[in-house]
């Protein structure tokens, strides 16, 4: 049997109750993938790197954009009532950010189920997560932060933009990497369908090596931006 590919069937609509479990898990396993995240260096003092939506988007590429809004929400109002300090507005911001991200890339991809699309997707999505975000920390970061809106503004440039687009960046590339495996595993568990798609494995040890690149490339990028390299 060939490994599971970046191809799979398209995402179903019907919320039955396999699809349900599926979604409950990712939830759960994104909110754990979210407090280990909490341990990489922040920049700029409440600028956190998070890898929640790897997990987020690995759920919208195989259920849908629908799904992955949904798991995206319960997240960050799990973070919210459990670990955050920043309230409903950190809620909010949160929200959007994951959103704006995996359910871009997974709409694109629902559209063009191949690897070619879920790059597009991705990169369609990291475009809308930067120019989101610095519409919304504009509006909101002031509020839940205490700043004056002109310092933020100040900021937008040269501490939001790069930030996130760096962690845009190392979502992409990690669920480029990601996808497969973890989809074979709700696969073997009879969670997810079985692929009907006959793909073997043209290009695959070139499509890793790009995504390795990529994740290397905005790892280094995050690191710099935090100060520690």
């Amino acid at each position: 049997m060939s490994a599971p590919s970046l191809v799979q069937n398209p995402p179903r609509a019907k919320m039955d109750t396999r699809t349900l479990v599926s979604m409950a898990m990712l939830t759960g396993i994104a909110y754990i993938v979210m407090l280990l995240s909490k341990s990489m260096p922040s920049v700029y003092g409440f600028l956190d790197f998070d890898f929640k939506d790897v997990i987020i988007c690995i759920g919208g590429f195989t259920f849908g954009p629908f799904a992955a809004a949904i798991i995206s929400i319960l997240v960050a109002f799990i973070e919210m009532i459990t670990i955050s300090t920043t309230g409903p507005w950190g809620f909010l911001m949160n929200a959007l950010a994951t959103c704006a991200f995996c359910c871009t890339a997974s709409f694109l991809y629902k559209k063009m189920h191949t690897k070619k699309g879920a790059v597009i997707g991705l990169a369609c999505g990291v475009v809308c997560l930067v120019a989101v975000m610095l519409l919304w920390n504009y509006l909101v970061t002031p509020i839940y932060q205490g700043m004056p809106r002109e310092a933020v503004a100040d900021l937008l440039l040269p501490v939001f933009f790069p930030f996130n687009l760096a962690k845009g960046g190392m979502n992409m590339a990690a669920t480029l990497l990601l996808y497969p495996p973890v989809v074979g595993a709700l696969r073997r568990a009879g969670l997810v369908p079985q692929s009907q798609s006959g793909q073997g494995k043209t290009r695959s040890a070139g499509f890793l090596l790009f995504s390795l690149a990529l994740l290397a490339t905005f790892v280094v990028f995050a690191l710099v931006l935090a100060g520690v390299i």
